[in-house]
This record gives structure tokens, C-alpha cells and sequence, in this order.
């Protein structure tokens, strides 16, 4: 299959296909829409045919400078140079480059919103983008350097040096770092690129990269969200916790519709399941302090981070609907400035505005890099019980299965987690309320968008990292008590995801081992949905 860039339809899901291999290795192409590439034509040739005169009407980037310079007229001597000059001013990017998925999203992202007919490019420009994005040839972009406002001109005019072959600029391609020159040659497409007027500002002057990296962030939050669910359902079983705070008539009395549906996964998962019973509560566990026949006092209720998992899940599931809806409106819109529009009488007009701003995605990013972070908190609060028998109920020590004092068990494991979730309370502070004016304050108020996806993506992966290793430590749990709870059966949902985790990672039975190695299978585990598959196989479709 193809994904199709029209400059309206394009959906999230659709940006994962191109930025990131099918499980066989291979990315899917992207085409230009034959309507669309009619509308860029129509519209270009306009352009070309009634504005690019000297004494035509300043417009701004089409004739005239940028920034402070928007009242000074470009000759059309002069344009091929101003173009080049432009990306050359604006290429001030810092630090490492983006990886391979971010660059792929960026270049398609950026072709949509040419094909929706409002920037005014030269259709080889978008033809261009697009031929690059199929050939498997990426830019070196650096990370840091926008903000987020007048677009991500940093990293938008390093892509743009390289697809236009500049000698300064680098490519990525078959794995090979090299000249952009080079990379472009051996793909075997012509290095040169002459940009016509406005096409420098219209590949540098959108919020792309910004957009980029929520894109992914949400798409990889949406996978992560049934995951959490399962992992608490795994440590509720192996803590023997109760089910009366997921009752639908408990969750009817506060409907909120994210905590609705949390408590219907957990109950779903759950799905007959002898664990949570007080007969199950009456086995002892290996390090209980309780003597054998010996009953268990009545649970009652739970601590916060199993009692509460609706309560918090729920909020995390409707900040990714708000993050969603404005990514999903981002990814087909036009950013960049000025943008062209029919004027009614068989022409065009060039209306300037601020569409660059990239507020909207940098507020989205910052809520969901707030509700991940809770999300990765209450899971390594969760996950911390399991090693700790005076919380677990009984739980081994460390879940540790080998001769203790030789071996520690998983007690670092949860160390390395409490890394992740203070690193991610710090990531989490708001960046979208900071703004340091720039350009001579022609931008006198910024976005910060960038970072703002920057580091949401980072605690996405933090909190993928946490959720997996929960997973881990959970079925490590119930496989050390099944001796002695074989009687008392798990959910079907839960045996499911047990089984899934199984098939990939045995579990610890003599002692310690490389606990790095089997957190990343968690980890890949994680990421290539097998657990949700096998649970969704065994109890229908999470929601």
C-alpha cells in the first residue's frame, strides 16, 4: 500500500507507516495525489506568470526580505540567490541529529502541507520531497535550535540544504553518513535544485518539525495506554488485590468517560479470575509473615496505585483524545507564511498571518508529557511493591527465585525505573509557557514547540520502558507463587498476556542474570504489540 498526500486525509497513523519499517523491514511510499499536484501546478503558474516582475506589489517572502527585512524588495535577478541565502541564514541547528523516524515524518509532513494548495511551491519541490522520502534518502537535522515560532527554521532549513544539495549539507543514506551531494548522486537523482520564489520560506517556515515529534509521541502513547491496563491487572493479581473499586457502579457514580473505560478494560482482563479471591488471599506466599492454615485478614480496600488505576489511567486516555485531535488537525494544515488563497476573480492573493506558531502543538505536547509522566508514576509505584514483601503480601524478596546474598533479584530493576520517573517529572515542567523574544523581537513571542516534542517523546519512551518492566516484574511474580496459587486461576486476559510474555521471556529461576537484556525484550516486546494481540485474541478488543 501507498499513502496518499493530498494536504487533507493524511491521519497519524499514516505518518507511522511512512516514518517507521513494517516488521519485514520495508517503509511504505508515499505518492502525491494527482488532484493535488494539479491544484500546486495551477497555482504556481499563476505566480509565476502575474507576481514574479519587479514591479509587481511587495509580498511578503515572494519579492521581499524576511523578518525585519519584509519591507525590502527582492529583485527577480536576485531570487535564485535569495532563496539559497535564506536556508543558508536559517541553517543554525545544534546538537545530535534526529533519528531516522523523526526525519521521515518531517519530510512527509511537510509535502501534506504543500498539497494543500496554500503555500504556493513549485510541484518539483513537493515532487522532490516526496522521490527523496521513497529513495530512503534523510537529512541530517540537528535537534535543537527552534523555537517553535516563524516555524522550525533550524531544523526545517537543514533538511531543506540537503534536499536541495547543498555542499554543506549531509544525508543518511543505506546507513552511510556522508555530503548530501554524494548521497543524492548515488540515489540517482540530479544534486542541483534551483528553488523559485517563496519555496525557502514555504520548507522552512512551518512548525514540521514540532509536528513530527507529536505525531509519533501520540501514536506511541495510544499503544502504551492498553499496555499500562494489563501490567496493573498482572500486579493486582500478583498482590492478590481486590476488584470492587472497578464495580461499573462505583465508576457511574463519577463518569468520567477515560475512567469509564479503564475500568471496563481492568474488569475485562480480569475476567474470571480466582486471584483476587480470600481463598486465594489464605495461600501463603513465600516471604508472608503468616503461619501455614493460617487465614488472611480481609483486604478491604487497596493502596492508591491499584485502587486508584481508573482514576488516573482514566485522565491520561482524554488528554491523548485532546493530543490526538490536534495533531490529527496539525498534520493537514497549512504553517507556513504567507499562504495563497483564490481571490474569486481567476486569480490568487497572498494574505500574511501566523500560522507558523506552533502554540497549539507545543500546549498538546506539554499535556502529553503531564499525563505520561503520571502514568510512568503510578506504574513504578505499582512494580515497587513487587519486591518488597511487607507490601506485596508475601511476595519472595527482590522476586528473586536464587540462593539469597548470592543474588539481589530485581531490586535495581526498580531503581533504574525511579531514574526514569524523575527524569520524567523534570521533563514535564511546562515548555510552552516559556518565551524568550528573538530576531530583534520580530518574534516577540515564541512557542517553544520543539522542545516542548522533544521531551514529551522522551518521556513516552521513559514511560514505555517503566510499563514494560512492570509487565516483567509482574509475571515474574506469578510465575514464582504459581506452585503454591496454581488453584487459584488468573483472568483470561491476564493468562493471555502471560503467555505472550513467556513465549519471549523465561522467566528468572536460578539467580541473577543480565536484568538489562531482558528489560529491552520487555521493552521490544512492548513496542511490537504482541501481548495486547494475544490479549485482545483472548477477551476481544481492549478499548
Amino acid at each position: 500500500m501507498t499513502v496518499k498526500v493530498d494536504g487533507a486525509k493524511l491521519k497519524v497513523q499514516d505518518v507511522v507507516r511512512v516514518a517507521r519499517p513494517n516488521p519485514d523491514g520495508r517503509f511504505e511510499k508515499a505518492v502525491l495525489d494527482p488532484q493535488a499536484r494539479e491544484r500546486i501546478a495551477a497555482t504556481r503558474a499563476y505566480i509565476d506568470q502575474n507576481w514574479m516582475h519587479d514591479d509587481a506589489p511587495l509580498m511578503y517572502a515572494f519579492n521581499t526580505g524576511v523578518g525585519l527585512f519584509k519591507d525590502q524588495r527582492v529583485l527577480i535577478a536576485d531570487m535564485a540567490a535569495y532563496q539559497q541565502k535564506t536556508v543558508y541564514a536559517h541553517a543554525t541547528g545544534i546538537g545530535e541529529p534526529f533519528s531516522e523516524d523523526v526525519t521521515r515524518a518531517m519530510m512527509l509532513l511537510r509535502a501534506n502541507a504543500f498539497a494543500s494548495n496554500y503555500s504556493g511551491p513549485s510541484v518539483e519541490l513537493v515532487e522532490r520531497l516526496i522521490a527523496f522520502l521513497n529513495a530512503g534518502l534523510h537529512p541530517v537535522i540537528p535537534q535543537k535550535g527552534s523555537v517553535g515560532a516563524s516555524g522550525d527554521l533550524a531544523p526545517l532549513a537543514h533538511m531543506a540544504g540537503a534536499v536541495c544539495g547543498f555542499a554543506e549539507a549531509e544525508m543518511i543514506y543505506k546507513g552511510r553518513r556522508m555530503p548530501a551531494r554524494e548521497a543524492i548522486a548515488k540515489a540517482g537523482f540530479d544534486p542541483d535544485f534551483v528553488l523559485g520564489a517563496k519555496d525557502a520560506s514555504a520548507l522552512i517556515n512551518g512548525s514540521t518539525t514540532s509536528l513530527a515529534l507529536g505525531a509519533l509521541a501520540a501514536s506511541d502513547a495510544r499503544r502504551l495506554m492498553k499496555h499500562a491496563d494489563v501490567a496493573m491487572c498482572l500486579s493486582l493479581e500478583a498482590m492478590r488485590g481486590e476488584l470492587a473499586a472497578f464495580d461499573p457502579r462505583l465508576q457511574k457514580a463519577r463518569p468520567h468517560p477515560g475512567q469509564l473505560r479503564v475500568a471496563r478494560n481492568l474488569l475485562r482482563i480480569l475476567e474470571g479470575s480466582r486471584r483476587c479471591s480470600q481463598a486465594a488471599r489464605d495461600v501463603v506466599f513465600p516471604d508472608e509473615a503468616r503461619q501455614p492454615g493460617a487465614s488472611a485478614a480481609p483486604r478491604v480496600q487497596d493502596v492508591y496505585s491499584l485502587r486508584c488505576t481508573p482514576q488516573v489511567h482514566g485522565p491520561a486516555v482524554e488528554a491523548l483524545e485532546y493530543v490526538e485531535r490536534i495533531i490529527g488537525t496539525e498534520i493537514n494544515s497549512a504553517t507556513d507564511n504567507p499562504l495563497i488563497f483564490d481571490d474569486g476573480k481567476s486569480g490568487y492573493e497572498s494574505i500574511s498571518g501566523g500560522h507558523f506558531h506552533g502554540q497549539y502543538v507545543a500546549q498538546a505536547m506539554d499535556v502529553l508529557a503531564i499525563a505520561m509522566t503520571d502514568l510512568g508514576s503510578i506504574s513504578e509505584r505499582r512494580l515497587a511493591r513487587l519486591i518488597d514483601p511487607t507490601m506485596s503480601y508475601g511476595l519472595p524478596r527482590n522476586l528473586l527465585a536464587g540462593k539469597r546474598g548470592l543474588n539481589t533479584g530485581y531490586a535495581t530493576v526498580q531503581c533504574s525505573m525511579s531514574a526514569l520517573v524523575m527524569e520524567n517529572r523534570g521533563l514535564s515542567m511546562p515548555g510552552s509557557v516559556d518565551s524568550v523574544p528573538g530576531k530583534s523581537n520580530a518574534e516577540d513571542h515564541v512557542s517553544n514547540s520543539t522542545w516542548c516534542g522533544r521531551k514529551a517523546r522522551t518521556i513516552v519512551e521513559n514511560v514505555e520502558q517503566i510499563v514494560a518492566v512492570e509487565l516483567l516484574m509482574a509475571a515474574q511474580a506469578l510465575t514464582l507463587v504459581e506452585p503454591v496459587a496454581k488453584d487459584h486461576p488468573l483472568g483470561k486476559g491476564s493468562r493471555a498476556a502471560m503467555d505472550a510474555i513467556r513465549v519471549a521471556i523465561p522467566p528468572a529461576l536460578d539467580g541473577d542474570r543480565w536484568y538489562a537484556a531482558e528489560m529491552a525484550q520487555a521493552l521490544d516486546l512492548v513496542r511490537s504489540g504482541a501481548i495486547i494481540a494475544s490479549v485482545e485474541g483472548a477477551i476481544g478488543t481492549l478499548e
